[in-house]
C-alpha cells in the first residue's frame, strides 16, 4: 500500500508510525513514574539499551580510539544528555502528557535561538518572530503566577533546554567527532550516574516491571529506526512536522489511562508552539544554498542518552568508514 504513495507521502506516513512508537515510550515511562523514581526508571531503560546500543556499534566498519577529538564540547554535550533524560523522564512521571509535549516541542525553536551564537547562523526576520511567538505560547503552558510551577514544569524547561543545546553541539562538532564516541558518551555516563543514585531511590520491582522496562527501551530503538527509515524516505521538510501528531496522542492516551484532560490554556499554548515550530520548519525548507538548516539537520527528537541519535546513524550509512 505505501508503495503506490509519493515518498514524501511514505515519509510522512512512516514517520507518524515512529512518533506513535515513541508516544507509547513515553506512556510505559509515565505508568513506571507513578511507582519508581526516574532515576531508576532511567538506569534500568538505560542497562536493557545497553545491549542494543552495541548491535548498533559493532556493524561500524573503521576501527579506532574512542577518545574524543573535541572533548570539552564533547563532555558538554554528555553531560546536557544525562540531565535531559533524567529531566525528561521525571517530566513525563509528573506532569500530563499534554503539557510535557507542548513545552517539548520548544525544542525547534530553542535550537534556532542557540545555532546564532554557537553556529554563526543567520536568522531572518521571520523565523526570529516565529521563536519569540512560540516561546510566548511556553509561557503560556506554563502560566506563570497564575499557577505554582512544580518541579515537572521545571523539569520539563530542563529536558527542552539542555536537549535543544545537545543537538546544537552535534551540529558543531558532529563531523569532528566519531559517531561512536557521539553514542556511547552519553549512554555511559547515564548507566554510571545513575547508578551511584540508583541506591537512595531504589524500590524492588517484580518482573512484569522489569518487562517494561526491556520495553521502552525496545520501543526506543524501534522508533529511532522507523525516523531514519522516513528521513531516507522523504524530505526532511515533510518529516520534521510529524512530530506534531505527539500532541494528539498525548491526549488521547492522557485521557483513556491517566484521566487526563488538557485546560484550554495549554491547547491555546501548545496550539502556539506548534505553529511557530512548524512554521520554522517550512521557513528551513527554502534555504538550499547556505545550509542554514539547524532545526531540519537535527533529525533526532529530545535526546535521553537511552537511544542512538537519528543523525549519527544515519552519518553512519551514508559513509561507513567513519
Amino acid at each position: 500500500m505505501l508503495r503506490s504513495l509519493s515518498a514524501n507521502a511514505q515519509g510522512a506516513v512512516i514517520a507518524l508510525a515512529a512518533f506513535a512508537v515513541f508516544s507509547v515510550h513515553d506512556v510505559l515511562v509515565k505508568l513506571l513514574g507513578g511507582t519508581y523514581a526516574p532515576v531508576q526508571v532511567l538506569f534500568f531503560t538505560v542497562l536493557f539499551s545497553f545491549p542494543l546500543f552495541t548491535l548498533v556499534l559493532i556493524q561500524k566498519q573503521r576501527s579506532g580510539s574512542l577518545r574524543p577529538h573535541r572533548p570539552l564540547w564533547t563532555g558538554l554535550r554528555t553531560v546536557s544528555v544525562a540531565i535531559t533524560g533524567l529531566s525528561a523522564f521525571t517530566a513525563f512521571s509528573l506532569l500530563p502528557l499534554t503539557q510535557v509535549y507542548a513545552i517539548l516541542f520548544a525544542m525547534p525553536l530553542l535550537i534556532t535561538l542557540m545555532s546564532i551564537p554557537m553556529l554563526g547562523e543567520r536568522v531572518g526576520i521571520h523565523r526570529g518572530a516565529a521563536v519569540l511567538v512560540g516561546l510566548c505560547g511556553v509561557l503560556i503552558v506554563l502560566r506563570p503566577g497564575a499557577e505554582p510551577l512544580s518541579l515537572g514544569h521545571f523539569a520539563a524547561l530542563m529536558a527542552a533546554l539542555c536537549g535543544s543545546f545537545a543537538s546544537v553541539i552535534v551540529r558543531k562538532i558532529g563531523h569532528e567527532e566519531r559517531s561512536a564516541v557521539l553514542l556511547l558518551y552519553p549512554l555511559l555516563t547515564n548507566l554510571v550516574v545513575m547508578g551511584l543514585a540508583l541506591p537512595f531511590y531504589y524500590t524492588p520491582m517484580p518482573v512484569a516491571d522489569l518487562g517494561v522496562l526491556a520495553a521502552i527501551a525496545a520501543l526506543s530503538l524501534t522508533g529511532t529506526g522507523l525516523m531514519i527509515l522516513a528521513y531516507r524516505t522523504g524530505e526532511a521538510a515533510v518529516v520534521a512536522p510529524m512530530q506534531y501528531s505527539q500532541i494528539v496522542l498525548a491526549t488521547l492516551f492522557g485521557w483513556a489511562l491517566f484521566s487526563e484532560t488538557p485546560d484550554l490554556g495549554t491547547i491555546i499554548g501548545a496550539s502556539i508552539v506548534i505553529a511557530s515550530g512548524a512554521y520554522v520548519v517550512w521557513r528551513e525548507s527554502g534555504v538550499r544554498d547556505d545550509g542554514n538548516q539547524p532545526v531540519l539537520r537535527t533529525r533526532s527528537r529530545v535526546e535521553t542518552g537511552a537511544a542512538p541519535r537519528v543523525s549519527a546513524l544515519m552519518n553512519d550509512r551514508r559513509n561507513p568508514e567513519d
